[in-house]
């Protein structure tokens, strides 16, 4: 019986029955008649009638059974939870394949909130990172809230050829950034894009699978949207070998919702490299130190979830001059002290954190040869 319905899936989840859990056992009659017990996620389940179908279906198929009836039940609170850690677990250990190769680190810089300065430390990051000589992927998974073009003075619409679209390029220091934003594909920067979730799932998955990244690539930052939503469990499913970088800043309240963030990394088998405070504190022209937002945040949180705490960066009238005029701060303003805090964090990265990956002699090679000769 298992056998035969590990051919009906929810077509939501992605998975059999059996696998997830649904089918909770059958009884068979000496007449042939087979009662068998299906549990939905939720007893309201659009999906309902059709899982019912394709399990009639299947058991109406085999030798011997004479009527079929399918008694649906709902998944207790404990099973819904194992379901769904399931599930995260099946995704993260077979993903789609996309256009990443598999020597790029991949970085997500998350927050659980807005207003934090997440987008400037992305962007600022990755420049960082590619002025060493890397060759840097930065996308904006923001798809509401994209602010990456404006704050690397980069616009125009995208291209491509061959069926996969082309990043936008520019130099960073002795390196490069290959960016992706929703800015390059809107008519408009302040138009609105009324989405949902599950189409800025399918946005994101577009942005990995159907972007020429190139094997090239050494690093990916990835700008996420605030929270825990549709755009996290995309790209966890899509890049689990994704690590993130926990943006916070010095308040306690930013410190609990930032917690969230590491949670839902945990829940889908991500590790969370580090946390970054932002906005410590301001530093007058005469030196001294004002810390507006309060202090501890950081180290407070990254204590919590066992983590290091990788930089603080204060508050930096250069970082709004240069989002303002399209230029990142830690190549415009070096010498500024967000700057100089953001290039402390870069060398963190790169020598500890998430060094590139060494080609010679390595799985990773053999991967990118063979990924070369089939593309």
């Amino acid at each position: 019986m298992k056998e035969i319905l590990r051919g009906v899936r929810d077509p939501e989840l992605g998975h059999d029955v059996v696998e997830l859990g649904m089918f909770q056992g059958a009884t068979v009659s000496a007449a042939g008649e087979v009662e068998v017990k299906i549990a939905l996620t939720i007893a309201g389940c659009p999906l309902r009638s059709q899982i019912q179908r394709e399990v009639e279906s299947k058991v109406a198929g085999l030798p011997g059974v004479v009527s079929v009836k399918v008694t649906m039940g709902e998944l207790s609170q404990d099973e819904r939870s194992a379901l769904m850690d399931r599930v995260r677990r099946l995704a993260h250990d077979n993903p789609r394949p996309t256009e990443i190769a598999p020597t790029t680190r991949v970085l997500a810089i998350a927050s659980g909130k807005g207003g934090v300065g997440k987008s400037s430390v992305s962007v600022n990051l990755a420049a960082a990172v590619a002025s060493r000589g890397f060759t840097v992927g930065l996308l904006d998974a923001d798809i509401w809230g994209f602010s990456t073009p404006r704050m690397l003075g980069l616009s125009g619409r995208l291209g491509g050829r061959e069926g996969l679209i082309d990043p936008v390029r520019m130099s960073a220091g002795s390196g490069y950034l290959k960016v992706i934003s929703m800015g390059f594909l809107v008519e408009e920067e302040d138009q609105a894009l009324m989405w949902r979730g599950l189409i800025l799932s399918r946005a994101v998955e577009q942005f990995l699978q159907d972007v020429r990244w190139g094997d090239d690539l050494d690093y990916l930052f990835v700008d996420m949207p605030p929270g825990t939503g549709d755009v996290q469990m995309a790209l966890s499913r899509l890049l689990p070998q994704t690590e993130m970088l926990v943006v916070t800043t010095p308040q306690a309240g930013a410190e609990r919702v930032a917690a969230r963030v590491a949670d839902m990394a945990s829940r889908s088998y991500l590790k969370v490299a580090g946390v970054i405070e932002n906005m410590t504190a301001f530093i007058c022209r005469h030196g001294e130190r004002y810390e507006i937002f309060g202090e501890g945040g950081g180290k407070r949180l990254a204590s919590a979830i066992g983590v290091p705490l990788i930089g603080q960066i204060p508050i930096d009238e250069a970082v709004l001059r240069g989002a303002d005029s399209g230029k990142a701060v830690v190549l415009a303003e070096p010498e500024s002290p967000a700057a100089l805090a953001l290039a402390d964090i870069a060398d963190r990265v790169v020598e500890d954190l998430a060094p590139p990956v060494e080609m010679a002699g390595c799985t990773a090679r053999i991967l990118k040869a063979v990924n070369s000769a089939v593309g």
